[in-house]
């Protein structure tokens, strides 16, 4: 249940973050978005703000009369002032905000909604944006005025605006999926996260642990349920009592050389617990897997001070995003000459698993990971394909180039087949997640 939670959390916190960038471009450039809702329809209840301008009656003083009046008392003199007032009642144009509730998906479907409704009408108020929440609790989305076409005489509609507004408004949302990579990464190093001994850099070094970076598929050590991220106790008892210490990754490659075709029992950290795993290495094995089947890296906890976990944060964000970019672009390309992808690709299923093993971790693996994938979500986005942000803008780049924009049935229609075909791109990485996690 953990596991499944910290996976609802991330995925939602990607895409409100993502969304959210889209909703306050488009208001910071003058475009009406109707509603910004926290998770996914059916509607909850929403909040929606009014304002307009409406005649209201004002009591003015007004000072009608002035008189001055000489006082003596005893030898002084004081000089009295008297003002004669008068109160009276005037209408004026003043400004209106309000708020009214809107229960339910459908609005105006109850007797308080069709009163709000009949008096913002009457009183000629603007509906603002409906705040909503909404039953799915995975992620949200934004509703902006004119996005799918409409009239370009609305000043505040997404349509209306230039090419380089919309590319904006477009954009933010990618933006603000690398900006929360940077936040959470940048988090991690302040909190204490785990780095390769020769990166630390000497900074406020705690123990060293010897962590498993990759378990390769087809191998003793995924067969024995050896995962990334666990721990080997540098201190092991042998199958025969004997104490073993590894000081570093080379004693233990070596003591795994020196059992080769025997079981062996390994003791693990893995999320606070101590954990025994019995494997047997391998007495032939591909070149450059090892015995074993894993890859080894000696890490420490080092701990930032915030203003130095910032910068290296950027840096980190930056690398991750050019690592993930070049991979991305390794796949296409093998995938256009007939090559083998050579990248295990996941879907909902998978990221999911990996969640529960990455909670298993620690709340240090946790940010990481879900700076990743925020990563690879911001990523996905920008690429040009049809209902993602990246094949908007392409649209919107083409209606600068020839001058004129692009038919809207012929965009739509783009739009409509490129989200069915991701649609069943998802469908296929599900099954695949799930054979392979069943098998």
């Amino acid at each position: 249940m953990v596991a499944v939670l910290t996976f609802i959390i991330i995925l939602g916190l990607l895409i409100f973050v993502h969304e959210l960038g889209h909703f306050m471009t488009a208001r910071r450039n003058g475009i009406k978005a109707e509603e910004f809702g926290f998770g996914f329809p059916p509607r909850m209840v929403g909040i929606q703000f009014l304002r307009g301008k409406k005649m209201q009656p004002v009591r003015e003083i007004e000072s009608v009369q002035v008189d001055m009046m000489d006082v003596k008392i005893g030898k002084n003199e004081i000089v009295r002032e008297i003002i004669t007032e008068k109160i009276h009642n005037v209408d004026k144009m003043m400004p209106v905000r309000k708020w009214r509730i809107i229960w339910g998906s459908r609005d105006g479907d109850d007797e308080n909604e069709k009163k709000d409704l009949t008096d913002a009408h009457g009183d000629k108020l603007e509906g603002g944006t409906i705040y909503s929440l909404n039953w799915i609790p995975l992620g949200g989305f934004v509703k902006i005025k004119g996005e799918d076409g409409g009239s370009k005489k609305d000043t505040d509609s997404f349509s209306s605006k230039s090419a380089w507004i919309r590319i904006k408004v477009l954009a933010a949302g990618v933006t603000m999926n690398f900006v929360l990579a940077w936040f959470l990464i940048s988090l991690g190093l302040a909190i204490g996260a785990p780095e390769p001994v020769d990166n630390a850099g000497g900074q406020n070094l705690k123990n060293t642990k010897i962590q498993i970076s990759e378990a390769l598929p087809d191998t003793p050590a995924v067969a024995a349920g050896l995962q990334t991220g666990d721990e080997i106790l540098k201190n092991q008892i042998a199958a025969d009592g004997q104490k073993i210490e590894f000081k570093n990754i080379a004693d233990f490659q070596n003591y795994i050389a020196s059992q080769k075709g025997l079981e062996i029992n390994l003791k693990i950290a893995r999320g606070g617990k101590e954990l025994d795993i019995k494997t047997t290495p391998r007495t032939e094995y591909p070149e450059g897997q090892g015995a074993l089947g894993v890859s080894l890296v000696e890490t420490a906890i080092v701990r930032y001070p915030w203003y130095q976990a910032i910068y290296k944060g950027l840096i980190a964000t930056l690398d991750l995003i050019v690592a993930i970019i070049a991979a991305f672009g390794m796949i296409i390309r093998n995938l256009l000459v007939g090559a083998k992808v050579g990248a295990d690709i996941s879907g909902p299923v998978g990221i999911a698993v990996l969640t529960g093993q990455v909670t298993a971790l620690g709340l240090v693996y946790v940010l990481q990971f879900a700076a990743i994938l925020s990563v690879n979500l911001g990523i996905i986005n920008a690429l040009p394909i049809p209902a993602l942000d990246g094949g908007r803008i392409l649209f919107v780049i083409i209606e600068k180039i020839n001058g004129r924009p692009v038919s809207q049935k012929v965009e739509q229609m783009f739009h409509t087949v490129g989200f069915i075909l991701l649609i069943m791109l998802m469908i296929f990485v599900t099954f695949k997640d799930v054979a392979k996690f069943v098998k």
